[in-house]
């Protein structure tokens, strides 16, 4: 009995080894099949990404051929964008010229029409004090009809000129000129003094006090008012009011010259009333003071008829009309 239990025990262990055997045999079989092919996936797959390499490199270099050639062309569309925008401005440019010469043609039409309308009352005879100071046989040569029509019964002679960029920039050889021109009606008169619009004194030695009317004291007006360049806010109304509250007397025959082209802040109204309380009349209505005025069409050639420029129109109009002057417009800065 005892012997038959051993040999069912021994015949059962060795079939177990067997299997265990072969178990091992496969696994290591199978380490060897797969490490003799592992080479061989590694070496297709270097070659496969070597040749991806290259199409991508070939792509690339393709690709950069071709942002040179749109660069190159956005390079052209960018020079033709500039010589158009140029283009465009210089034709914006001319057509602002046109305009500004259409609205100067219009504005001279309507200046001849005022001039020729007030000519009649602006063209009187001498009076005694004109014959006492230019003589009774006097006679306004024809070279100065550019203030014509403007009376010269005035023993003193105030300028208030607007000295702001648009008038250096745009009329200052005018300006010079047309202060002569001035001047030259008046052969002779008792006291001269130049302020700008500000009330600044060209000549700060007679600061308050006239300038002799002399041939050298004229050439000296000139010359300093060619460089002459004080501050401005481009408005006449400190000029006008200083140069009345300082010099206005009674016994004096006064007229003011306002050159300008612009009335840039302000009541016209409450200039027109201070004016009217400052420069008062005589016993006979007559006011001591004229005011004449000379508009230059500097600001047409920056867009035509501007607010500032109807204001500064209707301004000097207005107190030349009150105050026994003339307000001539003139139609080119040129001449």
């Amino acid at each position: 009995m005892r012997r038959r239990q051993r040999r069912e025990v021994e015949i059962f262990n060795l079939s177990f080894l067997d299997v265990i055997s072969c178990g091992f045999g496969a696994i290591i079989l199978l380490l060897v099949i797969v490490k003799i092919a592992e080479p061989q996936v590694i070496d297709q797959l270097s070659v496969d990404l070597s040749g991806l390499v290259q199409r991508l490199e070939v792509e690339l270099r393709t690709l950069d051929g071709e942002s040179g050639v749109v660069e190159s062309e956005l390079g052209d569309r960018r020079a033709d964008l500039a010589a158009s925008q140029q283009k465009l401005a210089r034709l914006r440019a001319e057509v602002s010229e046109i305009r500004g010469r259409y609205q100067a043609t219009r504005h001279d039409l309507d200046t001849k029409q005022v001039i020729a309308d007030r000519l009649a009352t602006a063209r009187q005879s001498l009076s005694e004090e004109m014959k006492r100071l230019l003589g009774a046989d006097y006679r306004r040569p024809k070279s100065n009809a550019t203030v014509g029509g403007i009376p010269v019964d005035s023993e003193y002679i105030i300028f208030v000129i607007d000295t702001s960029g648009s008038m250096q920039r745009g009329a200052w050889p005018l300006v010079v000129r047309k202060v002569q021109e001035v001047l030259n009606i008046y052969p002779k008169v008792k006291g001269i003094q130049v302020m700008n619009d500000m009330g600044d004194y060209m000549f700060s030695q007679y600061r308050g006090r006239w300038i002799p009317d002399t041939p050298g004291r004229r050439k000296s007006i000139g010359t300093r008012l060619a460089s002459w360049a004080p501050f401005s806010n481009s408005s006449p109304v400190e000029g006008i009011e200083a140069a009345i509250r300082r010099f206005y007397a009674g016994d004096k025959r006064i007229s003011i010259y306002v050159f300008g082209d612009d009335f840039a802040r302000g009541s016209i109204q409450a200039v027109v009333d201070t004016v009217d309380r400052l420069n008062r009349a005589d016993t006979s209505g007559r006011r001591r003071v004229r005011i004449h005025a000379i508009g230059f069409p500097v600001l047409y050639a920056y867009g035509g008829l501007t607010d500032n420029v109807v204001r500064f129109a209707a301004l000097m109009r207005r107190l030349a009309e009150d105050n026994g002057g003339s307000f001539v417009g003139l139609s080119s800065t040129r001449r």
